[in-house]
């Protein structure tokens, strides 16, 4: 009986991979500091060991895991500095891309902002970590899109994806039980057309949480 052979490595199995990874690591699936393997990924994914490891050379690229002198790729454990400087980073991009959003922010983008945040209320409800975390960055992606600022964007879920197993383990923490108050105050600053209320409930939300992990 002939065996039948494994897919050949390619671009399409890398990028599979690539986004595969990336994704359980933004939803906070991985916890920090859990090593992950070329013999693991690839059986996961049902891949050889090179697209595995040009997914993996991507993902550390970008700091969404790290690597070690002793060649152990894991996901990172955020030092109480790093948090302090991510929490900054996002305060810096994402005030300002609400900010340009806001000229843009039309009734339909108000009422689905206010859709996702109703499902955040069931996440939490559910105690379901990695949903709660996933519809948090699709509540500030869905408002971010409208800025028009595709760069900036692209920064700011660079930070997401460092930040991805350390919320999770915020969400631990905090036992949340109601989505977070200052999503409401977005919504209401941008049905107000209240730039400086936007700026800062955005501040607010994208910080104070992780502030407190930090402490």
């Amino acid at each position: 009986m002939l065996e039948v052979p494994r897919p050949d490595p390619t671009p399409a199995a890398h990028d599979r991979v690539y986004r595969g990874l990336r994704a359980r690591i933004l939803h906070g699936e991985i916890a920090p500091g859990a090593s992950l393997t070329l013999r693991g990924i690839g059986k996961e994914f049902d891949v050889s060991m090179t697209p595995a490891r040009e997914a993996l050379r991507r993902l550390v690229a970008e700091g969404a895991l790290s690597l070690s002198s002793s060649g152990r790729v894991s996901t990172p454990e955020l030092s109480n500095d790093r948090i302090e400087e991510l929490a900054a980073l996002r305060a810096l991009i994402e005030v300002e891309l609400a900010s340009r959003a806001l000229p843009r922010a039309h009734m339909a983008l108000i009422d689905r902002l206010t859709q996702i945040n109703g499902r955040i209320a069931e996440d939490i409800a559910r105690q379901d970590a990695v949903a709660y975390i996933r519809r948090n960055l699709e509540f500030h992606r869905t408002l971010y899109l409208r800025a028009q600022a595709p760069a900036m964007l692209a920064m700011a879920e660079t930070v997401w994806l460092q930040l991805g197993p350390t919320m999770r383990a915020l969400y631990g923490r905090l036992r949340a039980k109601e989505p977070p108050p200052y999503h409401r105050l977005m919504i209401a600053a941008l049905k107000a057309g209240d730039e400086p209320g936007l700026r800062l409930a955005v501040r607010s939300d994208v910080t104070q949480g992780l502030r407190m992990l930090a402490s």
